[in-house]
């Protein structure tokens, strides 16, 4: 495992709370949020009030549920999540936990800053990045979570290299996403939304160990992939 969790050449800086990219002459990286950030304050209610009971045909408290029955006994581990959006993660996650999270929306990592103080996570960091092009070190987190956000990700499998890179060799990537088989046939949801068979092949060309978890709701699938090395399969199997 790397002993330093940032890149070698990446620099940031930091402002409100929230980390950022520098380019080679010294700008703040800029990206485009699904949600413009001057409207990141609507996110959680969008979600709560559109997005599950119109789009994911589910609901957002069941959705905390799943996650926390799957999260909560997780302590003292170093986490990463993908797309960490206004700081959901505060109601599945322990707080004793090392948190990094990035997110391509400023405004919604500002929020989740607060959120996260507010509960009493004292090692957690945000920055502004992209999932293709994860700015941390090879075989360091313990942990990955991806909550409804693998479908806007433009590369698939140039993410799951990137998740294999910064994660250790033993680690679990925890995931949410909707999927064709279980969406109605009238709904349109944004991004490139993928069979469960699908997913499952892209994980398993890559290392991963994929298993779904059984919760329904609504569209969305649930599963967690382990990570393994040759090695670790050869010791799996003895």
């Amino acid at each position: 495992m790397s002993t330093s969790k940032h890149r070698e050449s990446i620099r940031f800086t930091k402002k409100n709370g929230v980390y950022y990219i520098l380019d080679s002459k010294g700008r703040i990286k800029k990206f485009k949020p699904w949600l413009g950030d001057i409207f990141s304050f609507l996110y959680d209610c969008i979600m709560e009030k559109s997005i599950f009971p119109k789009k994911f045909n589910g609901s957002i408290q069941q959705h905390f549920e799943i996650l926390n029955n799957e999260l909560q006994n997780i302590h003292n581990k170093i986490i990463i999540e993908i797309a960490t959006g206004s700081g959901n993660a505060v109601e599945f996650l322990n707080n004793d936990n090392l948190y990094t999270g990035i997110d391509i929306s400023a405004g919604l990592l500002k929020r989740a800053a607060k959120r996260f103080e507010q509960h009493g996570f004292l090692n957690a960091e945000l920055y502004i990045a992209d999932a293709c092009n994860i700015p941390f070190s090879d075989n360091y987190f313990d942990i990955g979570i991806c909550n409804l956000s693998l479908n806007f990700f433009e590369d698939i499998e140039l993410f799951i290299l990137e998740l294999k890179r910064v994660l250790k060799p033993g680690a679990v990537f925890f995931c949410s996403v909707p999927v064709l088989n279980k969406v109605k046939s009238h709904v349109k949801i944004r991004g490139t939304i993928h069979y469960e068979e699908e997913l499952k092949k892209y994980f398993k060309k890559h290392n991963f160990i994929f298993k779904k978890i059984l919760h329904e709701n609504g569209a969305l699938l649930y599963f967690k992939a382990t990570f393994v090395t040759r090695q670790n399969k050869l010791e799996r199997l003895d």
